[in-house]
């Protein structure tokens, strides 16, 4: 059962309060060069980029907001520590969100002007703890960056902006260790109502990183935990939307495109099963009807899962059984199966429509 949490809004997307969790990614651009953070963020909307964030590291950056805002389609956030100038200027800038901890602004005046300026334009902030820059007196006081010592970080910045009235909060509590960001998050979980930001921070490069983060978030997701996500991965930023909306197909959260299955082939295997199931997965990416294809390598298993799925091969000697719907609708040769297939998912992505 999904936890019930308090809905914000970010430009056009609501997060929280039961809307489908969103998908985000961060730049590794230099904010300040708008036409490579542009072309960035643009790959990131082709591939199903929800939300995005960008570093703002000084004025120069925060200059540059805005004329990033104007070029892409889905809500900006940005990303600010220390310097509550940076972030009004990216206010001012037209940004749809702020990622920034109060308590590490400064003077409360300063987080005063910061929160009176988001209250004016309606925009959320997300309080973002991580275990890695955790306070000096939290770490002494439990002898490292626990989950216990994560949530009373997370507490004391939420306080901040409660004191000053402001309610249009979003969360994350990340550490690069899956168990000790699953206790932050269950602990906070039972504090507060704002909606949560997850996922495993410093997760790694694209292979170890992927699946770190699908067990972290996935176990979070299933316990109804969770309402936006960034898979952060040190790899190209398109990988982590990718890597985002598969763990949510996998959960049966999101399935916004289809979903391929494919056998780990054996010896009884008599085509190129690995080279065909590639291409499909490629290929279905675009389309936007959640069917399941399985790309199957025997006679054993093939036929079954075939026919369970919207739409299948089964493989033979050189050729291909093709099943829509339960159905065996033609045999192909091995060289014609990846066409049929996409010529079948085509189709069902119409009649779908």
């Amino acid at each position: 059962m999904r936890r019930k949490s308090r809905v914000i809004t970010l430009g056009n997307l609501k997060i929280g309060g039961g809307a489908p969790v969103s998908v985000q990614s961060m730049t590794n651009t230099d904010t300040r060069d708008v036409k490579a953070t542009l072309n960035q963020i643009k790959k990131l909307e082709g591939a199903g980029c929800e939300l995005i964030r960008v570093a703002v590291p000084d004025m120069n950056a925060a200059e540059k907001i805005g004329e990033i805002k104007k070029g892409i389609r889905i809500p900006l956030i940005a990303d600010i520590h220390f310097d509550y100038r940076l972030a009004l200027r990216a206010i001012k800038e037209g940004v749809d969100g702020l990622r920034i901890n109060p308590g590490n602004i400064g003077d409360k005046w300063k987080v005063k002007e910061v929160v009176n300026s988001a209250k004016d334009k309606g925009l959320p902030i997300r309080i973002g703890v991580n275990a890695g820059s955790l306070d000096k007196d939290l770490w002494e006081k439990y002898g490292g960056p626990t989950a216990e010592a994560m949530v009373e970080s997370a507490m004391m910045h939420i306080g901040i902006l409660e004191d000053m009235n402001f309610e249009q909060i979003k969360v994350s509590l990340k550490a690069s260790d899956i168990e000790r960001t699953i206790d932050a998050y269950r602990i906070l979980s039972k504090k507060v109502d704002y909606p949560f930001h997850i996922g495993i921070s410093e997760a790694g490069t694209f292979f170890s990183g992927t699946i770190k983060s699908a067990i972290g978030i996935g176990i979070l997701l299933n316990e109804g935990i969770g309402d936006t996500l960034r898979v952060s991965l040190t790899a190209d930023p398109v990988e982590e939307i990718k890597v985002g909306f598969e763990i949510l197909k996998a959960l049966r959260i999101r399935q916004t495109n289809p979903e391929v299955i494919s056998c780990p082939t054996c010896g009884r295997c008599e085509i190129d099963l690995e080279s065909i199931a590639l291409k499909v997965e490629d290929a279905v990416r675009s389309l936007k009807n959640p069917i399941r294809i399985a790309v199957m390598g025997c006679v054993v298993n093939g036929p079954g899962e075939a026919r369970e799925a919207d739409l299948g091969v089964a493989g033979g000697k050189g050729v291909g059984l093709i099943f829509r719907k339960g159905k065996i609708v033609k045999k192909v040769k091995e060289e014609e199966i990846f066409d049929a297939l996409l010529d079948e998912a085509k189709l069902l992505a119409t009649d779908s429509h």
